[in-house]
């Protein structure tokens, strides 16, 4: 692999990383319990209008008492679905400064943190958020994708096989995994791996789309289109099918230019 392909496939791997894949199934955001690691009420909003509701109904609480724990998560939460990822930072930082023991609480924070890019700062309350004797595989998973973010890509995956000998074959570490052995320009390996994960019948939409990319960053388009389309409606994967070919050209773009793009933080989960 040229050096040049290798940074592009390193890029969009860890674009891909980010949202466990950021393809865009619907128009509205669809954040929900399948996230890695969700946390919060089990009517999870699914609109931009439930989100605001949202926004305003534990808003509201938080402020009136900015140790109610429920209130904070899930007003962060709110406030992550809204591109408001700095503010869900500074609101879970003040609950677990008022409920330091509170291991959710811990979680979320850290989730929030590496969502916002502090990947160093957020491996740190990640790893005090669960403990080895009552380890979370949420997190595991988590903390292993703030560590491919880092490029320490081995011991990510120390991190994503601990996970997996507790969710043995589960789809979102599988997913994560793939990944990163692309992340290492592993991609015969990253396959087998996207495989594997799509192949759970408990697998979402997003992790046979990183499927798609992956065998799309190996020059295999026509499979690629197929893969990311199966399943949905018309809209959805015409949506799709533009967002692959979007990411695939870019890999020409990059070696032209010899510019980095902005690499998003990671996703870890809501």
């Amino acid at each position: 692999m040229r050096p040049e392909t290798a940074r592009a496939t390193r890029l969009l791997a860890s674009a891909a990383i980010v949202a466990v894949l950021a393809l865009p199934a619907a128009s509205c955001k669809t954040t929900g319990d399948d996230t890695t690691g969700s946390i919060g009420a089990t009517n999870t909003p699914r609109t931009d209008t439930d989100w605001r509701r949202s926004l305003e109904i534990w808003g509201a609480r938080y402020h009136e008492n900015q140790g109610d724990v429920e209130a904070a998560m899930n007003y962060s939460r709110a406030l992550r679905a809204t591109e408001q990822r700095a503010q869900a930072v500074a609101v879970l930082e003040q609950a677990t400064m008022r409920n330091p023991r509170n291991m959710e609480l811990l979680g979320a924070y850290g989730r929030a943190l590496a969502e916002a890019g502090d990947y160093n700062q957020a491996l740190d309350v990640l790893s005090r958020a669960h403990t080895p004797d009552q380890p979370d595989w949420h997190l595991l998973n988590a903390q292993a994708a703030v560590l491919d973010q880092l490029g320490r890509h081995a011991e990510a995956q120390r991190h994503y096989s601990s996970a997996l000998k507790m969710m043995p074959n589960d789809p979102s570490i599988l997913s994560n995994l793939g990944l990163s052995y692309a992340l290492m320009k592993d991609l015969k390996r990253a396959e087998a791996t996207l495989r594997q994960a799509v192949a759970q019948p408990n697998a979402a939409p997003k992790v046979r789309q990183n499927l798609a990319l992956v065998i799309g960053l190996q020059g295999r388009f026509a499979e690629a289109e197929k893969i990311a389309s199966a399943d949905m409606s018309e809209g959805e994967a015409a949506a799709n099918v533009r967002y692959l070919r979007q990411m695939l050209a870019q890999q020409s773009d990059w070696k032209k230019s010899g510019q980095q793009p902005y690499v998003p933080p990671p996703d870890a989960g809501t």
